[in-house]
């Protein structure tokens, strides 16, 4: 990875931190949970979330733009839910992720969220890479469905040349011919990554599985492997969620989950923060 110039590990102890806010960052000790909806639905909704999973996550996701596969499909709410999201993050205290699909979204976004994230479909849009290397904001970069992980490592290389140092890496599974799961979660990438490069590196179970009944048992194997978070889709009606209900976790199943790796991190040296003390969700499970 030779041309990696900026992102390679050099030095075999570099490691990189990238802070989401003053008192949240990913790459240290601590593990980050992102949790939320595929897509931002109602103020109601975000608002659920955030009450009841507070303390067992540490960042909340929401989708405002959607890319799908169908031009039919519930493309986001657009504005209106990015004033979902600054005003659910203001009640709560939960930095917010939300994906930005093209360089006109930049500035509006990185005003009112916490981290810009860089969807599968978009890992080697360029051109919004070398935007979002202009921007003062934590990037959080998907591996596209079918990259190789020198591609993956030279896409989050164009935007820390282009100036912005806080990129953090997510495998999200990739293509293959098997069709039970949606996609084959790579969880020798994520070694991979560790050793080639310095960036943090987390995991969106969720996409790669498809299905909730097996996003717990990849949770806890991407904790075992060294991830420094995860990334994961819930709702406060699964069955209702207006895109991949079939993989949206319940609240009370997502705190029981976060529960569930307590101990994993604690084995291989890592720590959960906010322990979920008095916590609806886990209490009503």
């Amino acid at each position: 990875m030779k041309n990696a110039k900026l992102v390679g590990k050099s030095d075999l102890n570099k490691k990189s931190v990238v802070r989401l806010n003053e008192r949240l960052s990913i790459g240290d000790r601590d593990i980050l949970i992102i949790g939320g909806p595929c897509t931002v639905e109602s103020q109601a909704q975000m608002d659920t979330i955030a009450q009841q999973l507070t303390g067992s996550i540490q960042a909340l996701r929401g989708g405002v733009y959607k890319p799908r596969t169908s031009p039919y499909a519930f493309q986001g709410m657009g504005t209106n839910g990015i004033e979902i999201l600054a005003r659910t993050s203001r009640a709560s205290g939960l930095p917010v992720v939300t994906e930005v699909m093209a360089i006109q979204q930049i500035e509006t976004l990185a005003n009112q969220v916490d981290m810009l994230q860089v969807g599968s479909r978009n890992m080697q849009n360029f051109d919004l890479l070398k935007a979002l290397g202009e921007v003062d904001k934590p990037v959080l970069l998907k591996r596209g469905l079918a990259a190789t992980i020198e591609e993956f490592i030279m896409a989050a290389e164009y935007i820390v040349s282009h100036g912005n140092p806080n990129v953090v890496l997510c495998e999200r599974g990739i293509r293959s011919f098997d069709n039970y799961t949606r996609n084959v979660l790579d969880l020798g990438a994520v070694s991979a990554l560790k050793h080639l490069t310095h960036l943090p590196v987390i995991v969106d179970p969720s996409h790669a599985a498809g299905r909730r009944e097996l996003i717990g048992d990849l949770s806890r194997a991407a904790i075992a492997c060294g991830a420094d978070g995860l990334i994961i889709e819930c709702h406060p009606e699964p069955d209702q969620s207006v895109s991949d209900a079939q993989q949206a976790l319940s609240l009370p199943a997502m705190a029981q989950l976060v529960e569930s790796l307590r101990p994993i991190a604690t084995a291989v040296g890592r720590h959960l923060p906010l322990s979920p003390v008095q916590n609806p969700a886990l209490m009503a499970a």
